[in-house]
């Protein structure tokens, strides 16, 4: 019979995550320093793209590796070591004594030791001299839980302590191994085409200033259309009556077909099942996102490749928060209403009357 801690489970604010689960950890080099590795494109095909792991990436990643040994409970399920981060998914097979954030700060704690002697040994003979004692310690005295950086060390490496996140829902798992599989390929596709993954700010339609990313000459297509499935159309298919929906939905794939750029922030399944299709036949969509774009923005699976090519324009009034959790039904309405304002403004008067600021 299975206790309250054989399965993973939220606590209460402020404290952490106990018994069996998965977790996605990610370890970030202070400002993203590329001290890991190097990207190798061979031929510029970012299908091919590689890491080379410098000698401090195989330290850190070694160090992750042996986890297990000394916490048997976990498994590595896989890894993706990057010039300046360290993806990891971690199992978590059997409860342990202590919370999942008490041992990824233990790692932290061991991979900033692998930082700092890496740190020493490139900084100043001076400054090496001045770290050999600290208020009368010598370094070695120092254990792994106990260690916290001198003022005089050089920067450390890995200041912050790393991301974690639980993987508790149907299919996350699989989604995110397939993306640390395609880290290296999507850096690549960044690097080769910089200005599709930069974020432009200052985009002003209808009065409304939005930052972007993605092809901002979307802005300049000849003709526009919403998705947006009302609640009507699911209500009356869920009473078997599905005509209308279907109807709504085919609309909306032909006017793509015929050349219209699809606007949506694209939210319910229905509207997300319409931009499935638009991208797979490659039609260009204005996507409205419900977050900013924080640094070292990359676009999800579904819209990474579409906007490499220049098909996505990913729009987003607010500003980037890290605390957003779930999309309001305010954020929606309004959202929606982008979209149509949108489709209703790009190509009117008052494009030239200083109401739409378009970057070309």
């Amino acid at each position: 019979m299975s206790t309250e801690h054989d399965i993973w489970q939220w606590q209460k604010p402020g404290t952490a995550w106990y018994g069996v689960g998965i977790y996605h950890v990610t370890l970030t080099v202070t400002s993203r320093q590329p001290v890991l590795g190097t990207l190798d494109i061979p031929d510029n095909d970012p299908k091919q793209a590689r890491v080379e792991w410098s000698d401090l990436g195989k330290q850190v990643l070694g160090h992750l590796l042996d986890l297990p040994k000394r916490r048997p409970e976990i498994r590595i399920v896989s890894y993706c070591l990057m010039p300046d981060h360290l993806h990891a998914i971690w199992h978590v097979i059997k409860p342990m004594p202590t919370s999942i954030l008490s041992v990824v700060r233990g790692f932290w704690q061991g991979e900033k030791k692998i930082g700092r002697a890496y740190s020493m040994s490139i900084a100043p003979h001076s400054m090496r001299e001045n770290e050999h004692t600290q208020n009368g310690h010598t370094e070695n005295e120092y254990t792994e839980n106990e260690y916290t950086e001198n003022e005089h060390t050089a920067d450390p490496l890995f200041h912050e302590m790393p991301f974690v996140r639980p993987l508790s829902r149907k299919g996350q798992l699989n989604t995110m191994v397939h993306y640390l599989m395609l880290n290296p390929q999507r850096l690549a596709t960044k690097r080769l085409m910089p200005g599709f993954f930069r974020v432009q700010e200052g985009i002003e339609i209808a009065g409304r200033m939005y930052c972007g990313i993605g092809n901002a000459a979307l802005l300049q297509a000849a003709k526009y259309a919403p998705v947006h499935v009302r609640r009507t159309m699911i209500e009356e298919a869920m009473h078997g009556d599905d005509k209308r929906l279907r109807a709504y939905m085919n609309s909306c794939v032909l006017a793509a077909r015929q050349g219209a750029v699809m606007a949506s922030p694209f939210i319910s399944d229905k509207e997300k099942e319409v931009m499935v299709v638009l991208l797979a036949e490659g039609h260009p969509i204005i996507y409205i996102a419900d977050n900013g774009f924080r640094d070292y923005y990359k676009p999800s699976d579904g819209l990474f490749d579409s906007v490499a090519a220049g098909r996505v324009l990913i729009l987003s009034p607010w500003e980037y928060d890290a605390g957003k959790k779930h999309v309001t039904r305010e954020e929606c309405v309004a959202m929606n209403q982008m979209a149509e304002e949108i489709c209703n403004y790009v190509h009117s008067p008052e494009l030239n009357s200083g109401k739409t600021n378009i970057p070309l």
